[in-house]
């Protein structure tokens, strides 16, 4: 059977390819096209333990078989990984509702644009429209596992921009999944979850999020939620870029709500 294999960030890079095609074995699994992958581009071995798997689109185990013609994407390290975290018109690629704006943006935005997603959510019934908004920052964040070399290459220095690279189909899921997360936990479900893509200079927005509610509480809470599970566990990469080279920062990508959060969803739930 043949599989295609996408590339992203670190892996992209080292292997030169944004993607791959694999003739394996029928009823192969993950980790074994993993393994052939890695007998074509030894140089992606050391990153065994720092990546995540994701079968047409759906994060995966390793464990799990593949099929003739699906796609496989190797996540590397995300841009706010397994903490919580940083930074996204209408031109962009994405899904919009009066009750959901999820999108990927190319071009520019500034701080205007939480006006702009309020406008477009609240209802009369919202006494509270919460917003956030990431910036890129001079000071750099930690870097991707093996970028440590790199990064102390450019120790010292300031970050002139960010440059973002997305699985936009897979973004785009997992930004749907979180709000419905958290219509579920926090009961608001007007919200705006808008990323960059591409080039972000130094203090210009990369993320901005909107959630709109009867009460600031919930929208506080479900903006704080908004940012940090996308930042854990959206394929967004981020490469921190200076003068003369870039590092990628980030870490292991977060397949899911946290168990700690899965108890408190049960115990709102209970309530």
């Amino acid at each position: 059977m043949r599989i295609r294999v996408r590339l992203f960030a670190i892996q992209r890079e080292l292997v030169g390819a944004r993607e791959v095609e694999l003739d394996l074995p029928v009823g192969s699994s993950i980790e074994d096209a993993w393994m052939a992958l890695v007998a074509l581009h030894p140089a992606l071995a050391p990153g065994r333990a720092y990546v995540r798997f994701a079968r047409n689109a759906d994060y995966a185990d390793a464990d799990t078989p593949l099929a003739d013609g699906d796609e496989l994407a190797i996540i590397p390290p995300v841009s706010g990984g397994a903490d919580a975290g940083d930074a996204g018109a209408h031109a962009g690629h994405g899904a919009s509702s009066q009750s959901r704006i999820l999108e990927l943006r190319g071009e520019p935005f500034g701080a205007s644009i939480l006006a702009e997603l309020g406008d477009r959510l609240a209802t009369d019934a919202d006494g509270a429209v919460v917003g956030f908004i990431g910036r890129t920052r001079e000071s750099p964040g930690t870097p991707a596992p093996g970028q440590e070399a790199e990064a102390a290459r450019h120790a010292g220095r300031s970050v002139d921009s960010l440059g973002y690279e997305a699985h936009e189909p897979m973004v785009l899921a997992i930004l749907g999944q979180i709000a419905d997360e958290i219509a579920e936990r926090f009961g608001v479900r007007r919200i705006a979850i808008v990323h960059r893509t591409g080039d972000v200079p130094l203090g210009e927005p990369s993320v901005a999020i909107v959630a709109a509610s009867p009460h600031r509480d919930a929208a506080f809470d479900a903006a704080r939620y908004a940012i940090d599970e996308t930042k854990a566990r959206a394929p967004i990469w981020k490469a921190e870029r200076f003068a003369d080279g870039q590092v990628w920062v980030g870490e292991p990508a977060r397949e899911g709500p946290t168990a700690a959060d899965a108890v408190r969803a049960l115990d709102e739930e209970g309530r």
